[in-house]
């Protein structure tokens, strides 16, 4: 049985585009959640930007999170465009940077670029098991059915959703946890930002097995919450 787990969603500020100026800003969020575990938006370190440059692991802007990480002794799940292309997940921790999910699903204008990525996948952090998801992945019921076949402790996504779908990220936390019986970490872009997102929803929050919400930011940019995960 594996000790608890600290999980964090954190919402930063973001500059669109600017690679550098975000890294700082997801290490000072990192800092302060305090977490093994801190989960980022969907496209976090770009911004909901759809034309930016993709991201390679050893980029140098990224130096900041990988110090912060080993500081702090965290695994940060950052929203970046990779390879592919694909809309994806970055697993940053002292050992580095690496591309650790490619979302599945995406929606109809983010297809004019990014390519489907070829399968669910799980993290394995201190022995819990993250299933991995990107924003409408959370939506198709079978990305999590696939998901939880590999057998997972919690599910966790980054999100950017307009202002009033907070109402849907909330339905939808509730559902894989009924069905699945698990942790579900939601992380919500927060602020302005590209794709016509001129107010987005934030109100990132985590909710139990039995569908209790843990916490819940607001929808600033900036915030953290936090759950103690247990089995």
């Amino acid at each position: 049985m594996p000790d608890p787990l600290v999980l964090a969603v954190a919402q930063p500020p973001c500059v669109a585009g600017d690679v550098s100026a975000n890294a700082v800003a997801h290490a000072v969020l990192i800092r302060a959640a305090a977490a093994r575990v801190v989960v980022f938006p969907e496209l976090s370190i770009t911004g909901y930007e759809l034309d930016a440059a993709l991201i390679e692991p050893d980029d140098p802007r990224l130096a900041p999170l990988v110090d912060t990480c080993a500081m702090t002794g965290t695994t940060a799940l950052v929203g970046a465009p990779v390879a592919g292309p694909h809309i994806g997940m970055l697993a940053v921790d002292a050992s580095g940077v690496s591309v650790v999910y490619r979302k599945v699903h995406p929606g109809p204008v983010e297809a004019r670029r990014f390519q489907p990525g070829p399968s669910p996948a799980v993290l394995e952090v201190a022995g819990w098991r993250l299933g991995l998801a990107v924003c409408r992945d959370t939506g198709i019921a079978s990305h999590a059915a696939r998901t939880a076949e590999l057998g997972l402790d919690a599910y966790v996504a980054g999100l950017t959703d307009h202002a009033d779908e907070d109402v849907i990220q909330e339905e939808r936390a509730l559902r894989i946890a009924a069905e699945h019986r698990v942790w579900v970490a939601f992380a919500s872009f927060a602020g302005p930002t590209g794709g016509g997102f001129a107010d987005t929803a934030g109100r990132s929050g985590i909710w139990s097995p039995d569908g209790t919400l843990v916490d819940r930011a607001d929808r600033s940019p900036g915030g953290i919450a936090r759950a103690t995960l247990t089995r």
